[in-house]
């Protein structure tokens, strides 16, 4: 049975503690001496995680998910997908919380009733990257558009992630802006994988693909790409935490997906996700933004 198969089966059988507050101290009741702060002797420990393989291929999530465990006494099961397929398994109850970057995607989510506490987390945004030698002149464009323009007409080699991915989401999104639904040729490529193995591919093939700035920079080293071009607004990525809704599946674990958003957003937490990349990379890899409204986040 696959790991994901595998949690999958976990999530579908188990029982969890009432929903609706957030976990307390535990009181006591609890011989063997495992309850901590946020829980409860005798709930679910397991918290089923959805989230974007940006998140596992940064790096980040080794750093706060054994520090969430430390604080509260949960297990934290990590599903790394794209942003679409962790909404599909929000959607279908298999997944406690959710941790994904496609709002649009997000905002259908939330209105379908499947998802509750959609809270605003963090953002860092998205670069594109190309061999050395740049042969479609990205650098030298002002605009993602244009950029993207350049590549469409000198048929360089294009690496798309074509995972229905919140990455994936956003390079359809930019091609749109060009006038271009999806590019058509040979030289426009779907990998069918997560971002890693996308620009391990596009560095052995000198071809150009949009990336997450962070999954760029942890793994820059091994790769034979440079970012070509970066800071236009358009390329802005936003990361929402989503409880999934216990009203509509009762089998979720409500109060582990809580607690988990609840730490994401404490002050100590943020702290550690602006300072995440900084002292190995030279810069920090997201910029915290727990109680910031959207509309004020900028890259």
């Amino acid at each position: 049975m696959t790991l994901i198969a595998a949690l999958l089966a976990a999530a579908c059988g188990r029982t969890t503690a009432p929903t609706g507050t957030a976990p307390t101290a535990a009181t006591g009741g609890d011989p063997a001496g495992t309850a901590k702060a946020g829980l409860d002797a005798g709930e679910h420990k397991a918290v089923i995680l959805a989230t974007t393989t940006s998140t596992q291929d940064s790096g980040l999530l080794d750093v706060l998910i054994p520090a969430f465990e430390q604080q509260t006494g949960y297990t934290v099961k990590p599903i790394a997908v794209g942003t679409g397929e962790a909404l599909k398994l929000g959607e279908q109850g298999n997944a406690d919380v959710l941790l994904v970057h496609a709002p649009a995607s997000e905002q259908e989510f939330m209105q379908s009733g499947a998802g509750t506490n959609r809270t605003l987390v963090m953002h860092n945004d998205f670069v594109l990257v190309g061999p050395q030698s740049d042969p479609a002149h990205v650098q030298e464009q002002q605009t993602t558009s244009a950029a993207l323009e350049r590549i469409a007409t000198g048929a360089a080699p294009f690496f798309s992630r074509g995972d229905d991915s919140g990455t994936h989401k956003k390079e359809l999104a930019l091609w749109a802006a060009t006038g271009t639904d999806k590019p058509q040729g040979s030289w426009y490529r779907e990998t069918g994988t997560g971002m890693g193995p996308t620009l391990r591919v596009a560095s052995e093939k000198r071809g150009y693909t949009l990336t997450d700035r962070a999954t760029y920079l942890a793994q820059r080293d091994t790769l034979d790409l440079r970012i070509l071009l970066e800071g236009d607004p358009a390329l802005l990525n936003i990361y929402h935490a989503i409880q999934v809704n216990p009203a509509r599946f009762p089998k979720v674990n409500g109060q582990g997906a809580r607690a988990w958003i609840d730490f994401l957003v404490a002050p100590r937490t943020q702290r550690t996700i602006g300072e995440f990349g900084r002292a190995e990379l030279g810069q920090p890899l997201f910029v915290p933004d727990a109680g910031k409204a959207e509309a004020t986040v900028a890259p």
